[in-house]
Parts: C-alpha cells; structure tokens; sequence
C-alpha cells in the first residue's frame, strides 16, 4: 500500500534579516515553511505542524497549500503573535548574530499531528524544543518502516540537553551542521564526532558544512556531496532547512530509506538549498519551478561527474 506521507515539524514565522548587502524587513520564514517548499517539489504527501499568531496572512498559508501541503495541523491562535526572529550576518555569512527572538505563540506550542497523518511513513522534526520534538513522536500510530529525521542546534543542546537525548534516541536521521556535531559530540573531529552521535541513537549521522557539502555517515561508509558553486550567496538563511525539506521529500517519495536513498536525497536537498540562498528568505524557493530545480540536480551532477 502506498505511504508517501510526510510529516513536517517545525516554525512557521516572520523573519528580519540583514546582510552586508540589504536588509528584509518583515518577512515570512520559519523552518517548516522552508522545509515544507522545498519537500513539495518530491511526489510526496505532505502536511505541515505548526503554530501561527492571528498576524500570520492568508497569503502566506496559501504558499503551501498552493503547493499541495495539508496545513490542518497548523494551529492559528487568535490574538496571538508569531515567532519573530531577526539576524544580521557579517561579511563572512557563515556567521551571524541574532539581534532578536520573539517566541510568542510558540512559547506555549502543543502540536497535534493530523489523525490521517499518523501513520506517516517519513517525519521530519524540524529544529525545535525537543519537549514539543518528542510530543509529536508520542502521537504517532505504529509504523515498522517509518523513518524519523531529526534537526537541532546548539540552543537546545545548552537548555535541553537530556531531553534532546532522549529524543535523539529514536531518530534515524540527524542533520546538524559541524560546529553542533562537535558540541554535541564532544569530539574535536567530525569522523569520531560521527561515531559518538551513531551511539546516541541514529544510524544515519548527516553533517551539515554549508558552502562546502556535507557529509553522511552510515557504518564505516561515509558519503560526501559537494554545495553547488554559486556565484553569489543573497541570504543564508533557511538553507539548512530546505536542504532538509529537500532530502525527506525524496524520501517520502521513494517510500524506501537506505544508504542509496539517502545519499540521493543529500542531493535533492543541496539543490534545494542551492535555490534558498540566491534570494531573501523563503522567495527562491516560491519563485522555483520544479525543472528550475531539476536543472540544479543536473548541475550537481556534472560536478560530481569524471568525462574524459
């Protein structure tokens, strides 16, 4: 029977972001909202878990159900305000420095998962308190094939350390990037980094290093795909989650999670990243067809390809 279902958890906010460049000003963003685009260009089933303020627009649910994506699952409180984050990042824009956080809405977030949801065969738990992470797992019906992957930061890792353990245990996939690895890890290499995080849980261990690729560990077979070289990089943010949205889209699609899979999952994320970052906030990816994102698939292809 087919399940092609994905789950997706995560923020839908409004972001401000400035660059050395431009600044935003208000704009929409939130990790399920880029994880949800960027996963809608798979043939996959998808909804959304979220929590928005009465400030949220029309307009911006729209984006995802225009592309297929269920959003029952997304609560609008009334009255309320959304998550509100604002950044600036330096010249060097793998580094920023958050200038604001408004949790709002998101400070007292219950997520309920869609019952027609439940037994979603790929969940994927966008980067959150892992109290809300594991309430998610907690509602799911029984799947023997399901595939949970798992996102989070060194936030979490500093306040919420046991419990992210805990959640971390039931995962299959984890995707951080390099500088988390290490933290969470406590290593100072990322191949042992790898080694300890197998041991917390996941068998898949995902590490994420921005422009330059990132790296899969699965046994002692690691992986390794290349960031596509762009000529210019508009906005960061975001791409940690469409590479995410990117890879349990295709998973959800191929109704199989294994190391083939995976690995060609790492590469529809990295194309989806790749389409994040030449714009402010979640516009690439809106603004993106699905053959503007095959042509990126095709382009990572050449690169990782020998011609003689």
């Amino acid at each position: 029977m087919k399940n092609n279902k994905l789950v997706i958890v995560g923020t839908m906010a409004f972001d401000e972001i400035i660059t050395p460049t431009a600044e935003s000003g208000k704009i929409l963003g939130g990790a399920a909202t880029y994880i949800g685009l960027a996963a809608a260009f798979a043939d996959a089933d998808i909804a959304a878990v979220s929590v928005v303020g009465e400030d949220f627009l029309q307009e911006h649910l729209n984006l995802l159900t225009d592309r297929g994506i269920d959003i029952s699952g997304v609560e609008q409180v009334s009255g309320g305000k959304s998550f509100y984050w604002k950044g600036k990042y330096h010249d060097n824009m793998n580094k920023r420095d958050t200038l604001d956080t408004q949790l709002n809405v998101l400070a007292d977030f219950n997520p309920i998962v869609p019952e027609k949801y439940r037994d979603a065969s790929i969940v994927m738990l966008g980067n959150l308190d892992p109290n809300v992470q594991q309430k998610v797992l907690d509602q799911l019906a029984p799947n023997p094939n399901r595939t949970v992957l798992l996102d989070t930061m060194n936030f979490w890792m500093d306040l919420q350390l046991n419990t992210l353990l805990n959640v971390i245990k039931q995962v299959d996939i984890i995707t951080i990037n390099d500088e988390e690895a290490l933290q969470l890890s406590g290593e100072a290499n990322l191949v042992l980094a790898a080694k300890a995080i197998h041991k917390m849980g996941p068998a898949y261990v995902i590490i994420k290093k921005g422009e330059h690729g990132a790296l899969l560990f699965y046994k002692d077979q690691p992986f390794f795909a290349p960031a596509l070289p762009l000529e210019k990089v508009v906005d960061p943010t975001g791409a940690g989650d469409s590479f995410a949205g990117g890879l349990s889209g295709y998973l959800a699609a191929q109704q199989t999670t294994n190391a083939t899979t995976i690995k060609a999952g790492i590469l529809q994320g990295t194309a989806a990243a790749s389409l994040c970052v030449g714009t402010m906030g979640t516009s690439g990816l809106v603004q993106s067809s699905k053959e503007d994102f095959f042509a990126q698939l095709q382009k990572l292809e050449r690169l990782r390809t020998i011609t003689l």
